[in-house]
């Protein structure tokens, strides 16, 4: 059989990045085998839609690099991709497991849903359920006689479907993580199916849409691991277990200390959203696009947090991840979300980067600084200086500013450590001998300099410092020589007789 994935969000709010990674290894997994990847909404809790949550999901996952072959941006031969198009279905596939005897109608109303688990915590029942115990204690089809059933049925009353959980069974399935996982049904509660909106809830809807299309793994977060007895209680009962998918859960992802999941709660700390988003309450959190992270080296990053290829190779473009990806090697464990390390990613795969390449953000970095767009041979000779020296593209103008105009100001640290009373006079002398230089090339700059400092009987390292600090404001980057080159003689001069009288 073809592999056939999904990823399945719903549109609740932005796309955290644990779901990123889930997709990246549901792509990843297909690709590698050649098979379908389809992305299908989940919104069968009308309550918690958020609008543009949707669209918001497929642009990060198109930045991200993230492609489908079916779904509801594309359409398929599955459609709709929208669960709360697939009423319909779900309402035929309700009936037939009430005619099965595997679901019964529930009439219970909230106030004596709550009296339930009242009385069995009076009892000393730390976990009230609704069971294969209590469900007699309740108003359901099952408790109550066929002619009160139908009448309610008929007069409209509000009703749920639950699940008819049986009392003495084991529930196994493998999970290609962890094994075998084997749960006893006592544990399982008479789950929801359909709600007395008529909307079907996750667990029910997920199963029928996974069967429907075909779907033969199932990887997701370690959060549904303890759904999936009740999934696979449901595929008996429609009698599917046998073309069941396979199930792999995915790891936690860490808070950056090591302990706790991380959460959407903590979005303020540290980025957790592909792209910028805002919430219903206004706030807006910058994403991972935003701080300038490059998408190859974020997927990069996403796909080492909980899978290891093996060995010490940790550079890995999505071809390669597609090449080297299998199930096998997911973790048990959760993994620390060391955003350090997705620092470093970033700072690799940018100075793998043409040079021609980061151009347009380069520029666009400067207008949005007020520098406005400059020579473009120029920028990309500052591109070349700089881009072993920064991590992000906005650190090209941030770390660079003084190729694009004269330093007003200098660095505190380096002026008390570096600038003495020798320094202006220094300054004003070298000015004076690269005034007289007819080539102004690194090479020419460096030989004046030192036949100078011979001269004076001054140490060049002793200078060097004073000079860059005099060219750039700053106490570190490319070599100043190199910057005086392509920032021009007259520049240069101005800039250390400035240094000279106001420093």
């Amino acid at each position: 059989m073809s592999v056939t994935v999904r990823f399945a969000p719903s549109p609740t709010g932005g796309l955290h990045i644990g779901g990123v990674r889930t997709a990246l290894y549901n792509y990843l997994f297909a690709k590698k085998h050649q098979g379908r990847f389809i992305l299908r909404i989940e919104d069968t809790d009308q309550t918690r839609f958020v609008e543009g949550a949707e669209q918001y999901i497929i642009d990060s996952l198109k930045w991200c690099g993230i492609e489908f072959t079916e779904g509801v941006h594309l359409g398929g031969t599955c459609e709709p991709y929208r669960q709360s198009e697939r009423k319909a279905l779900y309402a035929q596939y309700a009936k037939e497991l009430v005619e099965k005897g595997a679901a019964y109608y529930a009439f219970d109303t909230p106030e004596e849903l709550d009296e339930m688990r009242t009385r069995l915590e009076a009892s000393g029942v730390k976990s009230p359920q609704y069971n294969s115990i209590t469900r007699n204690t309740m108003k359901n089809s099952l408790s109550l006689p066929q002619e009160e059933t139908q009448r309610r049925l008929d007069a409209g009353d509000p009703y749920v479907l639950r699940l008819k959980v049986p009392r003495k069974e084991e529930v196994r399935f493998h999970d290609e993580v962890r094994g075998w996982v084997v749960i006893h049904s006592s544990q399982v509660d008479d789950k929801v199916l359909v709600k007395s909106d008529g909307m079907p809830t996750y667990h029910m809807a997920n199963v029928i849409d996974d069967h429907t299309m075909g779907v033969t793994h199932v990887i997701r977060g370690e959060e549904w691991l303890s759904s999936t007895p009740l999934h696979v209680l449901l595929y008996r009962a429609f009698g599917w277990e046998n073309t069941m998918p396979k199930f792999a859960h995915l790891p936690l992802i860490l808070k950056p200390e090591g302990t706790g999941k991380l959460s959407k709660r903590d979005a303020d700390k540290f980025p957790q959203f592909p792209l910028e988003w805002t919430d219903a309450e206004g706030k807006t959190f910058k994403g991972f696009r935003e701080l300038g992270y490059l998408p190859e080296a974020l997927m990069n990053f996403l796909a080492l947090l909980g899978w290891n290829p093996g060995g010490d190779e940790e550079i890995m473009d999505m071809n390669r991840l597609i090449e080297a990806f299998s199930l096998e090697k997911i973790g048990k464990s959760g993994t620390k979300y060391d955003l350090a390390k997705a620092d470093w990613f970033n700072q690799i795969y940018l100075r793998k980067k043409e040079d021609s390449d980061l151009l347009p953000q380069v520029q666009l970095e400067l207008e949005k600084a007020g520098l406005g767009r400059r020579d473009e041979a120029f920028v990309l000779k500052v591109i070349s200086l700089l881009k072993d020296r920064v991590t992000f593209i906005r650190e090209f103008v941030h770390h660079g500013r003084y190729f694009f105009e004269t330093p007003a100001t200098f660095d505190e640290d380096m002026k008390k450590s570096k600038w003495n009373e020798h320094c202006p006079n220094w300054m004003r002398e070298i000015s004076g001998v690269w005034e007289g230089l007819e080539d102004w090339t690194h090479a020419s700059m460096d030989a004046a300099f030192k036949a100078w400092a011979v001269q004076a009987g001054i140490g060049a390292g002793k200078v060097l410092p004073a000079l860059r600090l005099a060219v750039t404001g700053m106490s570190f980057g490319p070599s100043t020589f190199d910057v005086a080159e392509l920032i021009g003689k007259a520049e240069t001069l101005k800039r250390l007789r400035f240094a000279a009288e106001n420093i």
